[in-house]
């Protein structure tokens, strides 16, 4: 285990690494660690479901205010802070819509109210992306997905930038209990060293597929930071060293368009996790983030069309078949 926890320290940059049982056994830990009742919070709108539940259902129970920003505005995250906002939280790129953060402009505001920022970084990677070197105080995996790499294990992952923080979140997760086991911890240590080669891989098919449903006629958006047409591409460029390998697009036709393509792909499969060798699609307005109000929805730029994909380690024209076979129909 600690052997494990060196790692993604190095990995990250960082003082102190923790592996626990789940990536949201280290989302879960780390908020709680951060505030108290009273205090205020700000994050971005698009985030992965059970972490907006915990600002939106749970908090609140213990008087937590929570202000959601739309992370692609300049200056949002500055007018959103109070004197009492304690937690600054970020997930870029944002799950599913790929929203990109601008690390140095979140930091800035946490710290001109003495906040802590949190960062999601299971997305990107630190192969991707490394927000310590931003300035971000605590960095959270879900070692689930890229990290673990085999959709084999079920692990998550915080690394801190300095022991103070590490020290808050541990009294935390030893009340919470999220703990790793032995074998699992093996499994994500087994995962990482193949990590960068996996990334790189999955990241030129991720391209790739990208470019390609950019020109389809069923596609009426493509979401991934390394298209020269995605509005934060810039952005993306400057804080990450790879684009990653997901990205999400909306088809023409709506809800309807959007459960048929996922039913209809062959190559890929349709599942909701996300980061292993293979490619899987989802449709979160009917899957990861139905328990979500629509309004909710509509706040984190979740389309009734939108479908998710995490691109793994197929043959890149097998893919790009399979998707355009599954689009055509689906698009009418």
């Amino acid at each position: 285990m600690r052997e494990l926890e060196e790692t993604l320290a190095d990995l990250e940059g960082g003082a102190r690494g923790l592996a626990t049982g789940s990536g949201m056994g280290a989302i879960a830990s780390s908020i709680l660690a951060c505030v108290d009742a009273g205090d205020h919070v700000v994050a971005g709108a698009s985030l992965y479901t059970a972490t907006m539940e915990i600002f939106t259902r749970l908090l609140p129970r213990f008087g937590v205010e929570t202000t959601f920003v739309d992370p692609r505005k300049h200056g949002a995250w500055k007018a959103a802070v109070r004197p009492k906002t304690r937690l600054v939280y970020i997930e870029t790129p944002a799950n599913p819509t790929m929203m990109i953060t601008d690390i140095r402009e979140a930091v800035s505001a946490a710290k001109s109210v003495h906040a802590t920022t949190l960062a999601d970084n299971t997305f990107a990677s630190p192969v991707n992306q490394r927000p310590i070197e931003f300035g971000v105080d605590g960095v959270l995996h879900s070692a689930t997905k890229y990290l673990g790499g085999h959709s084999d294990v079920v692990a998550g992952a915080v690394v801190t930038a300095n022991k103070r923080l590490f020290d808050q979140i541990w009294f935390a997760y030893k009340m919470l209990g999220p703990a790793l086991g032995p074998f699992e911890a093996f499994l994500v240590r087994r995962g990482i060293k193949t990590l960068p080669l996996r990334m790189r891989a999955q990241t030129a098919t991720a391209q790739r597929l990208a470019e390609f449903l950019e020109g389809h006629r069923g596609v009426r958006l493509v979401h991934y930071p390394g298209l020269k047409s995605f509005p934060q591409h810039a952005l993306a460029r400057r804080q990450m060293s790879g684009f990653g390998a997901m990205l999400s697009f909306e088809l023409s036709g709506g809800f309807r368009a959007g459960k048929r393509f996922v039913e209809a792909v062959d190559v890929a499969t349709l599942a909701v996790s996300l980061g292993g060798t293979e490619t899987l699609v989802q449709h979160p307005a009917s899957m990861t983030h139905g328990p979500l109000t629509s309004a909710e929805r509509r706040i984190g730029g979740i389309t009734e069309g939108l479908v998710r994909v995490s691109v793994g380690l197929e043959d890149m024209e097998d893919l790009i078949e399979d998707f355009d076979r599954a689009i055509r129909p689906a698009a009418r």
